[in-house]
């Protein structure tokens, strides 16, 4: 069974060289986990929820693209910007675990970079609670 994510777990980037912590912001009444705010399908705010993962290797990241042409066509690697736009997926869904209408977030979750990042829980920052 999966755990419930948590303020303080810990992120990986598929295209980044260092782990990243997630940040939660409660959307209502805090929810906590071993006395951590749970987290949700919602927090997934570059910059706000999930932090950077170092320098960014992804070939389709416009960074990349920039400092590699000026390396004159040595690969080279830009500070990581996180760059997602939709909702951790597929959550607490099935049966649906709800933490203030949304769904919880577990560590089996994925969420997707613009740049083909995908972005998984390394650690869920708290192994006392399971969530489907």
């Amino acid at each position: 069974m999966a755990k419930l994510v948590c303020q303080g777990a810990l992120l990986q980037c598929s295209f980044g060289v260092a782990p990243s912590s997630l940040m939660v912001i409660p959307k209502g009444p805090p929810v906590t986990t071993s006395y951590m705010n749970a987290a949700t399908i919602m927090d997934f705010v570059p910059m706000a929820n999930i932090m950077p993962f170092g320098m960014c290797s992804a070939p389709t990241n416009p960074a990349v693209i920039a400092t590699t042409a000026a390396a004159l066509g040595v690969f080279t690697p830009a500070p990581c910007i996180p760059a997602t736009v939709a909702p951790w997926v597929p959550g607490a869904a099935t049966p649906p675990v709800l933490i203030n209408n949304l769904v919880a977030l577990n560590n089996s979750s994925k969420c997707m970079c613009m740049w083909a990042g995908v972005i998984s829980v390394q650690m869920p920052g708290q192994f006392t609670v399971d969530v489907p």
